[in-house]
């Protein structure tokens, strides 16, 4: 065989295998790509299970007595004001015996009167025939000694009588007292949210260790904070004063004036559920106030630190060990290694490992998304 016929030979046989190679290379994969840049990153920390909106006040009100309810001076939903009376329970025979120790006071007022009155006469009766016997007129000493103790007595029945008004004073601010027992009144500012008392029903404070409705359910909803559950690990880095952003399932912006006011001074536990420690976070511009209700569903997140101007990758993009696959020159997936800084659900701060403009691949977890792997970015 001629070596032209053996060049020819080899020539074809070089182009099959290479025509045989391209066929089976690995077909790319289409994958998201994120360059890396520069950016604000934040470190968050937000509740486990959902928190709830609170009125910064709340009392469930009712009478210091039982009774039946006699006036309800409202309705569900009014505005009220501090010492604003709601609800008065039957009390006509109290007030009766405020009205009778009024009248008592003026008895014993006019008793005291005429007492002292008496008892200024008889001193100067006293007087009178003390200076009598001085001149040595026809008067004896024990006419003056008479009189003299005459004056002391009726001077002792005044100061008597003026400590009956006393009495008498103090036994109608008992009556007072048993009748504000039979009346609710305002402790604050507010709004009645909820009544659970008709005309004519019987209401009594609950007993020890068996809770009943409340009569009134008084809200002030000027100022509300949203109070959440923050996990026991998290809880430490937290501080009071801390900026906090509320996001709630009723809205869709978030709601960024917050502050971290409270931190419970204890950790819950409840069975089969993460230890917890409660977070009251109280929104501060009256913007963020607006359409609030206590009682909605709300999350919180709190700034635990922040950097803007810093090199940064999205989260999603970060496998364990602080790793991420990175496409090359050749379109071919690598994997590297960086040290991260400052985290949160959306961004990861990269501190070394990487540089700016280098392409991370965001598909992770797609099928074929692996080191060596061949990728064009997807459009």
């Amino acid at each position: 065989m001629s070596a032209k016929r053996i060049w020819q030979i080899t020539v074809v046989v070089i182009v099959i295998v290479l025509t045989y190679l391209y066929l089976q290379r690995p077909k790319p994969v289409a994958a998201k790509i994120y360059r890396l840049a520069k950016g604000e990153v934040k470190e968050i920390v937000a509740n486990t299970r959902v928190g709830t909106v609170k009125a910064c006040r709340r009392t469930y009100l009712a009478p210091a007595t039982g009774g039946q309810v006699a006036k309800l001076h409202v309705d569900e939903g009014d505005a009220v004001k501090q010492d604003q009376l709601l609800l008065e329970v039957w009390n006509q025979d109290l007030k009766a015996q405020v009205d009778l120790q009024r009248a008592q006071i003026k008895v014993d007022q006019a008793t005291a009167k005429q007492a002292c009155l008496l008892a200024a006469g008889a001193k100067r009766e006293a007087v009178r025939l003390a200076r009598l016997q001085l001149s040595k007129q026809l008067v004896s000493e024990e006419q003056v000694d008479l009189a003299v103790t005459e004056a002391e007595a009726k001077q002792a029945f005044c100061q008597a009588s003026r400590q009956s008004i006393t009495v008498s004073q103090a036994r109608l601010d008992i009556a007072e007292a048993a009748v504000r027992r039979t009346l609710v009144l305002a402790p604050f500012d507010g709004v009645i949210a909820e009544i659970n008392a008709e005309l004519g029903e019987f209401v009594t404070p609950s007993p020890p260790g068996i809770p009943t409705l409340p009569p009134i359910d008084l809200l002030d909803i000027s100022c509300l904070y949203v109070s959440a559950p923050i996990d026991e690990v998290d809880a430490p880095k937290i501080k009071t004063g801390m900026r906090a952003c509320v996001s709630l399932d009723a809205f869709d912006e978030k709601r960024c004036s917050g502050a971290v006011t409270r931190i419970a001074p204890y950790v819950l536990e409840k069975e089969k559920q993460a230890r917890t420690v409660e977070v009251e976070v109280k929104l501060t511009d009256p913007e963020d106030l607006v359409s609030l209700l206590p009682g909605y569903s709300a999350d919180i997140e709190v700034l635990l630190a922040e950097k803007e101007h810093v090199l940064r990758i999205p989260t999603a993009a970060v496998l364990e060990n602080s790793r991420v696959l990175m496409m090359n020159a050749e379109g071919r997936l690598v994997e590297r290694s960086f040290q991260p800084g400052l985290s949160n659900w959306n961004y990861t701060e990269v501190l070394s490992g990487l540089e700016a403009g280098e392409k991370i691949v965001l598909s992770i977890g797609q099928e074929g998304i692996e080191p060596g792997a061949y990728v064009v970015e997807q459009q």
